[in-house]
């Protein structure tokens, strides 16, 4: 055994904890071998692709849905890469080099089947928790262990319940972080929160539909199978007969005209375990043009096209693809921690730790080609961490393209793309 002492600080976690530098592994070694190969990159990783599902890998988790060429094809076109050899020729004649770069992901999130963490080691049960409580007045609160830190769970949330109930979403109330109210949670981490956050509260929903149909059939003296819930109001459908959403609420909670044996209240618990991770999947294309004179290098265009299953949001999907993107541009490009040979950290500050800004990033192209997920009751797959997984690879690959030089670490910095160039000329001179 040996022991060291470090002074370098420790290390946890970032945006999809793990999955970046598997992805960044696979998609350097397909673009090498393609290089290596003679073919066209997006060719071979075609070949590649799984294309029956549900489809075992090799350790615990089984891919359930997919349709990578589709998501391949998808962003091919947006990206133009028909269009690719025009736009470097051009680039070349003013003096600038210009290359593309693909990177094909899958992920696992949704984190996850109890069981499956379990035989793993895990010492809790990783399902989800969620309380829907219908007040006497018609407005619903709804309680849940998936916190929201800045993923717009307010907004997702509040807008299934209010589809659901066909009810304003000013009525509804979502609850986290309170642990004064909330019962249990396992916490938003993982993409989790929809998949599994969002299915628990559609199990609970369930749950009180069904004991609002019971109320308003035993009211309206019809059967439960004719009760519909539209337009603020519970109805026998075919009629005229109803009764507004917050009568059926006040009925539930007086209790005076209620099935018998029904407990007064409506409000309805409900954990949901899922059945599976969720495998959002992928493809980034990312076009840059290299300075070969100082080694800076421009991200001019990316595409993404992602498959999430079902999208609750598009809007802040699309928001979440951005933020992982830029963060994944800036660990390709900037973000590195730097130490002299004494230990001493040298970028201890956003000073001198290069993040991305604005004027770093380019206006991404985001599309969707999406399957269903068949693992829980929305089809969701998880959207938060994808960007900062397919991104690094798609940028790499496009500066190594462009320089031709395939021997490129992160960050690509001007000083490492201009050193890199300096070797490809010493070895041209060399022949």
């Amino acid at each position: 055994m040996q022991a060291v002492y470090t002074n370098t600080v420790p290390v946890d976690a970032y945006r999809g904890a793990g999955r970046p530098e598997a992805c960044y592994v696979i998609e350097r070694i397909m673009e090498t071998a393609a290089r290596e190969m003679g073919v066209d990159p997006s060719e071979l990783r075609a070949k590649n692709f799984v294309t029956s599902f549900p489809h075992q890998t090799p350790v615990i988790m089984a891919y359930d849905s997919g349709d990578f060429a589709t998501n391949q094809k998808q962003a091919q076109k947006a990206a133009d890469v028909a269009g690719f050899g025009a736009r470097k020729a051009e680039a070349l004649g003013r003096g600038k080099l210009r290359g593309l770069g693909y990177s094909n992901y899958i992920e696992a999130c949704g984190i996850a089947p109890s069981a499956a963490v379990g035989s793993l080691g895990a010492g809790v049960g990783l399902w989800e928790s969620a309380e829907v409580r219908v007040n006497p007045v018609g407005t619903i609160e709804i309680l849940t262990g998936s916190h929201s830190h800045g993923q717009g769970h307010e907004t997702t949330f509040a807008q299934i319940v209010a589809e659901r109930f066909d009810l304003p979403t000013e009525n509804i109330k979502i609850v986290h972080g309170d642990t004064d109210k909330v019962q249990f949670g396992m916490g938003t981490y993982g993409s989790r929160s929809g998949a599994v956050g969002m299915s628990a509260i559609v199990k609970a929903m369930d749950k009180v539909e069904a004991k609002v149909k019971k109320i308003a059939a035993h009211v309206l003296e019809a059967g439960e199978d004719d009760i519909v819930i539209e337009g603020g109001a519970v109805k026998v459908a075919g009629t005229d007969k109803q009764m507004l959403w917050h009568e059926v609420g006040l009925a539930a909670y007086t209790a005076h005209n209620i099935p018998d044996g029904m407990e007064p209240g409506l409000k309805e618990t409900a954990f949901y375990d899922p059945t599976n991770f969720t495998f959002p999947a992928g493809c980034y294309i990312c076009e840059v043009e290299v300075d070969p004179d100082t080694g800076v290098t421009e991200v001019v265009q990316f595409v993404a096209s992602d498959d999430f299953g079902t999208i609750i949001n598009p809007m802040i999907v699309e928001g979440q693809v951005h933020g992982g993107i830029a963060q994944g541009i800036g660990q390709a490009m900037l973000e590195n921690v730097v130490y002299d040979d004494a230990g001493q950290q040298l970028s201890a500050s956003y000073m001198d730790y290069t993040m991305p800004r604005a004027d770093d990033l380019p206006n991404y192209s985001v599309h969707h080609a999406s399957t269903t997920c068949p693992g829980n009751p929305l089809g969701m797959k998880g959207c938060g961490e994808a960007g900062a997984i397919g991104s690094p690879p798609a940028v790499i690959n496009a500066i190594t393209d462009a320089i031709g030089n395939n021997n490129l670490s992160m960050p690509a910095t001007p000083a490492a793309v201009w050193t890199a160039l300096q070797a490809v000329s010493s070895k041209l001179a060399a022949e």
